[in-house]
């Protein structure tokens, strides 16, 4: 039989009132005493009923977070600090890889106080409209659903991109990416160079922005080495992700092409895995504890307050300078 309360008072020598105020942290009770209950609770092995808790409580202290239904290292790292800043605030996050619809369902079941929707790689899996009856926050995709959003600002990300490059005195500039037209997100990447282009006046050519069908290091690898077997010889290329960027770095690897030396790169997703490769990137995008926090505020305001946020609260991208970029040898 599990261990309840009751049997902690019994021990304890104290009431269920007092065990239950000193579990929970209550300045009702004097240090000493929920010292010596909390050690009690521990040498009996006490685990509290979440359940029965939330009944009293009306709250689960859960958030239900709806994973993408691929390994993307990005999504994975931030996923991992928005669990970290809900645990400092006292939630805990469910991961469930159902279908976005069946997963909203199955967390309503179980009643957690907010739904936590990543941007997904298979645009069919938001096929909605969806309905909860608690909160429920989206990352990536702007709006998703009419849910509000946490939105990094990518057009805005590819276009710092292309300034640096060009400040640095680039112009044959190549873009690797998914511009296959089915993600909003990656659409505004594309925008975001094509603006860059046409503000610093850069030749064009149809090499210039390379489809990728994805954002795997697979699909980054097989992307690149077609450029590289093209005419087309870039002294700079941009990374529509991580991930792109693991199989870029093979490619060139692989030909003996060094970074930044030959060619420069610059990668997309601002996390602290770039500064581990090979050679470490220079990457746009937003910081990872900036868009944390912004989802965790955002999450816990709408618990709290049970309004409506803003549809789209954008993150600003930042740059982060490291190995990968140099000036041309020569243009």
């Amino acid at each position: 039989m599990s261990v309840t309360i009751k049997d902690i008072a019994r021990i304890a020598g104290v009431s269920v009132a007092t065990v239950s105020k000193a579990l929970n942290n209550s300045p009702l009770v004097k240090p000493s005493t929920k010292l010596k209950i909390s050690q009690i609770a521990e040498q009996m092995g006490y685990q509290p009923n979440i359940a029965a808790k939330s009944l009293v409580s009306k709250k689960s202290r859960t958030i239900g977070a709806v994973w993408p239904n691929v390994d993307r290292a990005t999504l994975s790292t931030l996923a991992t600090k928005i669990n970290q800043e809900l645990n400092q605030c006292g939630y805990s996050m469910l991961l469930s890889i159902n279908p976005a619809e069946s997963a909203i369902q199955l967390f309503n079941q179980i009643q957690v106080d907010a739904i936590l929707v990543f941007d997904r790689s298979d645009p069919t899996s938001y096929a909605g409209p969806y309905t909860s009856k608690v909160p429920v926050l989206c990352y990536g995709e702007p709006a998703s659903k009419g849910f509000p959003s946490v939105y990094v600002d990518r057009r805005k990300a590819i276009f710092n991109a292309v300034q640096y490059l060009w400040g640095l005195g680039h112009k044959r500039i190549t873009y690797i990416g998914d511009v296959s037209n089915r993600r909003i997100s990656q659409q505004e990447k594309y925008l975001g160079f094509t603006d860059g282009i046409i503000e610093f006046g850069l030749p064009t050519h149809p090499k210039m922005t390379v489809n990728s069908n994805g954002l795997d290091s697979h699909e980054g690898y097989i992307t690149a080495k077609q450029l590289l077997a093209s005419s087309y010889k870039p002294t700079a290329i941009i990374s529509g992700s991580y991930d792109l960027s693991v199989g870029i770095l093979r490619a060139l690897q692989e030909e003996n092409i060094r970074i930044p030396q030959d060619i420069s790169l610059v990668s997309y997703d601002n996390i602290p895995q770039m500064d581990k490769l090979p050679v470490p990137l220079t990457a746009v995008g937003g910081p990872i504890d900036i868009i944390a926090k912004k989802v965790v505020e955002s999450i816990l305001l709408m618990i709290e307050t049970q309004e409506q946020l803003p549809l789209i609260q954008t993150v600003e991208p930042e740059i982060i300078e490291r190995d990968s970029c140099r000036p041309p040898v020569s243009e």
